[in-house]
């Protein structure tokens, strides 16, 4: 993509779920990133907090790093930026502490600060706590993705320039969190409206926008988002974290955005006077003719640089201009062949000037790629040029002035190549065929003089090598097959890479035999829960006060994630009518309440309310009958904590109050479980967030091969027909062709159980033992479920498990859940290397 870096975070929740017992093995393991980036000749940023932030349950926790390979920078905190009026802050005793930790654990790479707005904050020269390098975050059109084709006035920023100049003056202006996406809450519009409103035009604009300022440390979140697969996410999204990133969730390429943050990224590559260059005023009208048109200029030695981009950054309108600027030829008006150059609406361009296009060449040969949008005219002149010939399309407009050779052409998807004077060979393209390599070329080699691919293909595709082949070249390789290459008369070669469409079937879930098991047996009247942890701490470490007797928290009994249950016993003295109860989750959140495994009521949730307030009627009690509440709660992650001094991320999950009608609180006591072990989680593969408290997850059902020969038959498109959870399993075989990278997914459809209104009902999905979604059939959005391989076994069995929890008292099933293909990519990546995966085993002291 031209990128030279990528930054990450380091979530200390998934590597220190307990105090003491770090572990970051397996999938955990950060050190083949190291390699990987070392392979790819990537540097990384590391960013391992403390606080991440990241859209992640309760912000993140941070890890260990090692110095080594190519980590080049560590960021300590994050966004680090804002507090509650009672906070003396910036901290720089507690930043400098951070700091202090990291260079005693050994790390000598510069550091680097990421301020949430540029506020100067820790900058070079601040006093203590101050950073190597200063940087700071800009999310500058915000997360409305329900309205994806709003952009608000006065969005763009304007003054990041300046400001550089006053905070940080002596170090490379840093943008370490620039905004390439959006979160989508759950209920949200989904992440395609996200990708519509922060899309290629928005990079057009922003990121050029952002180049104006002269910033050379660019870092784009997200570039891929991926999944918040095994309860990784915070309350406010769901399982997918697609973000409407340029890489699509299963790991697509399609999206136009992907080929403009390549080209933006190539351009900067290739201009090396860009980092040189100083970044002057934002005005409108200043060198050009309207002042419809605001531009900056970035002043170099000899080349400078001219971003135009509209004055109301938002408009749709096209704008005629002209371009006067300074050059070594004196100031010239551009375009000198036609009347105006035109700027179309959301776009914005970078005009050049004396561009010096760098020492490298080929067979003697200068290679320059010029690129615009459809129906674009462009101009171009070279100096001290009187002699150019077409090679390949039709003629542009052209004409000697002063010696120089003056070029303007109207972009079409017809290319032009023309040769100018002896050792330029010029390309002009319309941008979406810059790359005419396939759908994605990975690595490129020389093996005995013959030029060696790897790379991707969707269909068959000509492989056209511009420059680089050597003298006499009349073979290519790609992903190891010899392709016949033929040499043109300008020098370029040309191969064909054949796509074969491979043969292969999936298989029809529903038709496959599926077992079913209770996961909900708390509700019978036999069972027993005298290995539950009682719920009988009279204190809490939480800074939420109690209003309950003894703490109903999941956190103060080392329960953080997943579902929680709790089980209130009392004797009845046949006066009790009503229980009031209010209960915690987090946004989407959602409980059923039971009475002896009848079910009083449910939440089922909405995308806003992170707790509920509900008063239950209760059946008639005889004195002295023994009475059991049973209540199931799926949490939905901690919050994320942005304000020092705020303490949102310890918003407790759990019961914050109940009123059993005409008794004490004390009448009633308590028992919780959440997952086995709770902080002493049983799946070290997997990891301490994966699974929660249900019955089947506390025995380790969900992971392969459980013991469900002697389980009931039942399939979840048949489901349940009063409230409760059901527990359902399969296996099944994949096949899929070798030499192929073809993207699954499981999808739900959205079901109902009258036509017309949402059943209420919540499911999780298991693959290998690895949870990989949680689906909330009232709230959505998300019904696709992309599972990459690695989880998924592509040539072997796998394991699927379906938790149901039905929240009403006529039960639920699912209409149907498919496992289906997207993209069929013939890929040169080659094999896959599958997570751990260990298999069901008995657990002692499960319950």
């Amino acid at each position: 993509m031209g990128y030279t870096g990528v930054s990450f975070y380091v979530d200390w929740a998934l590597l220190e779920a307990k105090q003491g017992y770090f572990t970051a093995e397996g999938i955990f393991d950060i050190k083949p990133l190291f390699e990987a980036a070392g392979i790819a000749g990537l540097y990384l940023l590391a960013r391992p907090g403390p606080y991440i932030n990241a859209e992640v349950s309760g912000g993140g926790y941070p890890a260990q790093i090692t110095n080594g390979g190519p980590v080049i920078l560590l960021q300590p905190e994050n966004e680090y930026s804002q507090s509650t009026d009672d906070i003396v802050f910036p901290d720089g005793a507690y930043f400098q502490a951070v700091e202090d930790q990291y260079r005693a654990a050994g790390i000598t790479v510069p550091f680097i600060s990421n301020d949430a707005h540029p506020q100067g904050y820790d900058a070079p020269g601040s006093g203590n706590g101050s950073v190597d390098i200063y940087g700071h975050d800009a999310y500058p059109l915000g997360f409305d993705c329900a309205n994806p084709y709003t952009w608000p006035d006065g969005a763009l920023p304007t003054d990041f320039g300046a400001l550089h100049k006053q905070q940080s003056p002596s170090t490379p202006y840093s943008l370490v969190e620039f905004q390439g996406g959006s979160f989508d809450p759950w209920g949200g519009s989904s992440f395609n409206n996200c990708l519509a409103l922060l899309n290629e035009q928005f990079q057009r604009v922003f990121y050029k926008n952002n180049f104006s300022f002269g910033v050379t440390l660019f870092n784009i979140y997200m570039t891929f988002g991926g999944t918040n697969w095994g309860n990784l996410g915070h309350p406010g999204g769901y399982t997918s974290y697609d973000y409407g990133a340029v890489i699509a969730e299963d790991r697509t390429i399609a999206r136009e955005k992907y080929s403009e943050a390549k080209l933006e990224a190539n351009f900067l590559k290739a201009s090396s006077a860009y980092l040189t260059a100083v970044s002057g005023s934002y005005s409108n009208g200043t060198f050009v003719n309207t002042r419809s048109i605001a531009t900056t200029q970035l002043m170099g030695a000899v080349t400078n640089f001219y971003v135009v981009r509209h004055a109301a950054y938002n408009s749709r309108v096209s704008t005629d201009y002209r371009l006067t600027v300074p050059t070594s030829q004196g100031n010239i008006s551009i375009p000198r062949l036609s009347p105006t150059l035109t700027l179309n609406g959301r776009d914005s361009k970078i005009h050049v000037t004396d561009y010096d296009l760098g020492g490298k060449k080929y067979h003697s040969k200068t290679i320059l790629v010029l690129y615009g949008g459809q129906n674009e005219t462009h101009e171009a002149a070279f100096l001290s040029c009187i002699e150019y010939s077409v090679l390949e399309g039709a003629a542009p407009k052209s004409q000697r002035i002063d010696n120089n050779l003056v070029i303007n052409w109207q972009v079409t998807f017809e290319r032009k190549v023309i040769q100018v004077g002896h050792d330029l060979l010029l390309y002009l393209l319309a941008s979406s065929i810059i790359v005419k390599a396939g759908y994605l070329m990975r690595t490129v080699s020389l093996r005995d003089r013959t030029p060696a691919f790897t790379g991707d293909i969707n269909q068959t595709t000509t492989i056209e090598v511009i420059g680089g082949a050597p003298v006499g070249c009349s073979t290519l390789i790609f992903n190891g097959e010899s392709l016949k290459a033929v040499r043109n008369s300008y020098g370029i070669i040309t191969g064909v890479v054949a796509f074969k469409p491979p043969g292969f079937a999936l298989p029809y879930l529903v038709d496959l035999e599926w077992r079913y098991i209770d996961s909900l047996p708390e509700l019978l009247p036999s069972y027993d829960d005298s290995n539950w942890l009682d719920a009988d701490l009279v204190t809490t470490s939480n800074p939420n006060n109690l209003s309950t007797p003894t703490s109903l928290y999941g956190s103060d009994y080392g329960f953080y994630t997943g579902n929680l249950i709790f089980r209130g016993h009392f004797t009845a003295i046949g006066t009790e009518e009503t229980l009031m109860l209010r209960v915690r989750g987090g946004e989407a959140f959602g409980y059923s309440v039971f009475l002896d495994g009848d079910l009083l009521g449910s939440w089922p949730g909405n995308s806003t309310d992170a707790d509920y307030n509900q008063t239950l009627d209760l059946p008639l009690f005889n004195e002295g009958q023994s009475a059991v509440i049973t209540i199931l709660l799926d949490t939905m992650g901690f919050d994320e904590n942005q304000e020092v001094g705020n303490d949102e991320m310890k918003a407790p999950r759990g019961i914050l109050d109940y009123a059993l009608c005409g008794r004490d609180q004390s009448a009633v006591s308590w028992k919780v479980t959440g997952n086995l072990g709770g902080e002493d989680y049983r799946d070290v593969a997997r990891g301490p967030l994966n699974e929660g408290g249900l019955y089947a997850e506390r025995q380790g059902y969900h992971l392969p091969n459980p013991p469900s020969t002697y389980w009931q038959i039942g399939k979840p498109t048949d489901g349940m027909n009063s409230a409760g959870v059901g527990f359902y399993t399969t296996n099944f075989n994949l096949s899929l062709p070798v030499g192929y990278d073809i993207p699954l997914s499981f999808l739900f459809t959205n079901s109902s159980t009258n036509g017309s209104a949402l059943s209420n009902y919540r499911a999780q999905l298991y693959i290998n033992g690895y949870q990989f979604g949680k689906y909330v059939n009232n709230i959505g959005p998300q019904t696709s479920f992309p599972v990459p391989e690695g989880i998924l076994n592509h040539h072997g069995i796998n394991y699927l498990a379906l938790s149901l929890w039905a929240l009403d008292a006529e039960g639920a099933k699912i209409t149907d859940i498919e496992l289906v293909a997207g993209a069929v990519i013939q890929s040169g990546y080659g094999p896959v290397e599958l997570s751990p995966m260990p298999p069901y085993k008995p657990r002692v002291g499960a319950y």
